[in-house]
């Protein structure tokens, strides 16, 4: 069956939302894709940033093995020494005070769960969000991403009021909250927007503002979390604490996982039934995220997340791509042709690499533990293309 064909046959049976690429993956070994035409591929997007330790990782392979054929699944509903050891290890991952886990499966269930908190805790109608954001597709996330209600949100209404700021716009920030608003939600990285790095000014002053109004800071790094900026989170590299933080895509390494953090001042207002959810913090998830933790610190992957992008951001300006922008390995080609242009360029080239809503930013969301020839093949790749 060649990738065609496997086109064809999902078709006949899926609901048409996506749009996909001409080939079919049918294996992996570290930062590389196999084919099912014979082909491989460097991937530099990792599935929208899930495959943080790239394909066949030893240690994340054997973690899932191990705890499935251990037990393969129960609930919340009995405790666990995995899911202990997770929350436990996830939350010394976290930045300081953000000591209490909720194991969810998505990033867009992770923030659907912190504004649900960020409303019980203060009892207030409104959250700000910034231009550009993307928190996930479900009710709650979506009504915070920008643009969604416009286009592809599909609910009659939204379940809350909604304030966007632009980026980076201090004064447009405070002038936004006022007592009335739960939370203030943003990606320090914006991701989907095409790797745009919020200012610590502005992250500094969303801090200042949520304490002087008594509101929860919420930092979505669903995508730019869990190493990937070449610090555990981001609200580590900006000095900037959030009251939830969120994460999820490279959380399990590929098995699907999301988390909310948050201190005890919001868990002590919690009882029994207040939050649920039947997979998050299931076995084999729990024993994944162990895995992908101990490989970011014993491999010494948030070091390598910085030497690599410093790589990039050094020999990757050139053929059709005029900058780099983004933090650690969520990055940004700035392009002069369309960035689908070149992605499909660099495919022809063996290379794999996304879009953004920028029609001018290719991203680049590759494993944590690519090398230095990974960004030659880029760099000669990009000089092939010309410009």
């Amino acid at each position: 069956m060649n990738a065609t064909s496997s086109h064809q046959d999902e078709s006949a049976w899926s609901l048409p939302v996506y749009g996909q690429l001409p080939f079919e993956p049918v294996g992996g070994e570290g930062a590389y894709l196999e084919t099912r035409d014979g082909r491989r591929l460097l991937d530099l997007y990792g599935g929208h940033a899930v495959a943080c330790l790239g394909y066949g990782h030893p240690g994340l392979s054997r973690a899932i093995r191990e705890q499935t054929d251990q037990l393969i699944f129960q609930s919340n509903i009995v405790p666990m020494a995995v899911r202990a050891e997770a929350c436990r290890m996830l939350a010394d991952f976290a930045p300081a005070k953000l000591d209490r886990v909720f194991l969810v499966n998505s990033g867009a269930e992770a923030n659907e769960n912190a504004l649900r908190l960020a409303f019980r805790s203060t009892g207030r109608s409104r959250v700000v969000a910034v231009e550009g954001a993307f928190h996930g597709r479900t009710g709650a996330a979506a009504a915070v991403t920008w643009g969604a209600s416009g286009s592809w949100y599909g609910y009659p209404r939204l379940p809350f009021d909604v304030s966007f700021v632009p980026r980076d716009d201090v004064p447009a920030l405070e002038a936004a909250m006022s007592d009335d608003v739960a939370a203030m939600i943003v990606e320090p990285v914006q991701g989907v927007a095409g790797a745009i790095d919020l200012s610590s000014e502005f992250l500094r002053a969303a801090r200042s503002a949520c304490d002087r109004t008594g509101t929860l800071l919420i930092f979505d790094e669903v995508q730019c979390g869990m190493g990937r900026s070449g610090h555990p989170f981001v609200a580590q590299a900006v000095k900037v604490s959030p009251d939830i933080l969120t994460t999820a895509k490279g959380l399990a390494g590929g098995f699907p996982a999301g988390a909310v953090i948050t201190g005890s001042t919001i868990a002590d207002g919690l009882q029994v039934g207040d939050l649920g959810t039947t997979f998050g913090g299931g076995p084999v998830a729990c024993a994944a995220i162990l895995a992908v933790i101990r490989a970011i610190r014993s491999e010494g992957l948030l070091e390598n997340v910085q030497t690599i992008s410093k790589l990039i951001r050094a020999t990757c300006v050139q053929g059709p791509v005029t900058g780099v922008r983004g933090r650690g390995l969520l990055l940004g080609l700035s392009t002069r042709p369309p960035a689908k242009t070149v992605r499909d360029a660099l495919l022809e080239h063996g290379i794999l690499s996304g879009t953004s809503g920028d029609p001018h930013v290719l991203r680049l969301l590759p494993p944590l533990t690519l090398k230095s020839i990974h960004v030659e093949s880029l760099a000669s790749a990009l000089g092939d293309i010309g410009e």
